[in-house]
This record gives structure tokens, sequence and C-alpha cells, in this order.
């Protein structure tokens, strides 16, 4: 999609669709309401098959590059909104065109890999590795860890030698203590929200806390942090809808980048 409504990225690119839940942070997964119970897209869950998006489709961050390119610029690319780029339903001769005929071809563009699965994404990434033990400079690698349970994660993620790594604590249900991570700059971007989809009950509550818990430690460590939006709860954690709630914390909106 040209021109994302994420606030932190400018364009997503969904090369397949379909996932399978694997945390607390999936219960209210909008991909899986939108893609396979409401337009029928797709299957849901594991042992369903994925669907490969058109080639139409594929073709269009060779578009945002050759723009980037002539403007001087880089857009920022969420890879699989609507999916898990390294879902293990997933064949790795899908991945591998995935990095080959498209990432590896636009290096005007930053891909943000964002995963719930960082073991198939270490086991998988490490054959692009270079001589000098990295990856490209435009790969980002990020985990979501949005509750304490899914912490574990770091470990795994602060192995990839990406040049700039990021946590998503979105929908952010628990207080989550990144320090150790952060101090060492093993982590130098953090994203945090919270819950805004309605699914069948409302959107779990994000204590005002945890958030500017997330923004003290990303200050302290000197590293960029982006405060997504509230979710459908005001700072009073009373429930007001998405729309009326806005993305400011304590009065600033917080929309760092890491360069």
């Amino acid at each position: 999609m040209e021109y994302s409504h994420i606030q932190w990225t400018h364009h997503t690119f969904n090369p397949w669709f379909g996932c399978t839940e694997v945390s607390p942070e999936c219960a209210a997964c909008y991909a899986r309401v939108l893609m396979a119970e409401r337009l029928k897209r797709c299957e849901w869950g594991r042992g369903a098959a994925r669907i490969l998006t058109a080639p139409a489709n594929w073709r269009e961050p060779l578009r945002w590059e050759r723009k980037a390119a002539a403007e001087g610029t880089r857009y920022r690319v969420f890879c699989a909104s609507l999916a898990d780029v390294f879902d293990e339903e997933v064949d790795d001769s899908w991945r591998d065109r995935l990095f080959e005929e498209v990432i590896g071809a636009t290096p005007h563009l930053d891909w943000l890999l964002l995963t719930k699965r960082p073991e198939k994404a270490a086991s998988y990434l490490a054959r692009f590795v270079d001589a000098t033990g990295q990856f490209p400079p435009n790969w980002w690698f990020g985990v979501t860890v949005g509750i304490h349970t899914s912490v574990p994660r770091i470990d795994v993620a602060t192995t990839i030698p990406a040049r700039v790594r990021f946590v998503s604590a979105e929908p952010l249900l628990s207080a989550v203590d990144l320090t150790p991570w952060l101090a060492r700059g093993d982590i130098h971007w953090v994203i945090a929200g919270g819950e805004s989809w309605q699914i069948r009950h409302q959107p779990r509550p994000m204590n005002p806390a945890w958030a500017r818990d997330l923004r003290d430690q990303c200050v302290a460590a000197g590293a960029s942090f982006f405060f997504k939006q509230w979710g459908a709860h005001d700072e009073r954690c009373e429930y007001v809808g998405k729309r009326d709630v806005g993305r400011l914390l304590d009065g600033v909106e917080w929309s760092q980048v890491p360069r």
C-alpha cells in the first residue's frame, strides 16, 4: 500500500496473506478479521494455505525505488502488515523471491522486517550476512514485544546483525522492561501503542504508566521512541473509542525514527 496509514512507515508491502496467532498480542488480530473473516481473501491458522499476492503488487516497491532514487530520498516500507515474513507455513522459495527480487533490488528503501518469529528469521537470514558480518544497511529488523512474556524474543533478535533493530510494543498489554538491551545499544527504536481494533469486545486497555515507562527508558538510553496511539482508551484508562484519543503522550507527539 502506497502512503500507508501506519504512522511509522511510508508504505506497506504484503508479499502474501495469512498467518497464525502465536502469542497474547495476536488475540485481536486485525489482519485475521479483515482478510480471513470479512474479505474471505485467505484462510488463517496453522495448516492453512498462504496466498501469494498479484504480480502487479510485487512491482510496486520497484516503482517506489525509482521514485526515491530520483528524489534523493528514502522511504520506509513495512513488510507484511497482513502476514509474517518468517511464518513457518511459508515456503522458503517465496522468501527467496521476496529478498532477491524485491528487497535486494531496492537499496533506496528501508525495509522494516517485523516478526513474532525471530528464531526462524535468524535461521533464514544467516545466508545474507556479508564479509563484515552485517546485513545491507536498509534491512531493519524488529520483534513484537507487547507483553512481558514476549521479552525473550529480544535475545534472539539481538543476534541478527541489522543496522537498526527495533521493538514494536503494540498492543502494549503490560509493563515491559527493555533497559538491558537499550543500555547496550542492542535496540535502537521502540514503537509503542495501545490496542485499537475492536473485535467482538472492547479493545484491551493500556495503562498509561506502561507507555511512559517505555518512553523514559528510551530517553535515558538515547534510543528513538515512537508513540503510535493510545488505542481506544484515554489517559485515565476510560474507553472513548480510537478516533477521540489521539497520540499525544503527556502533551507531546513522540515521532522519533532512527537515521
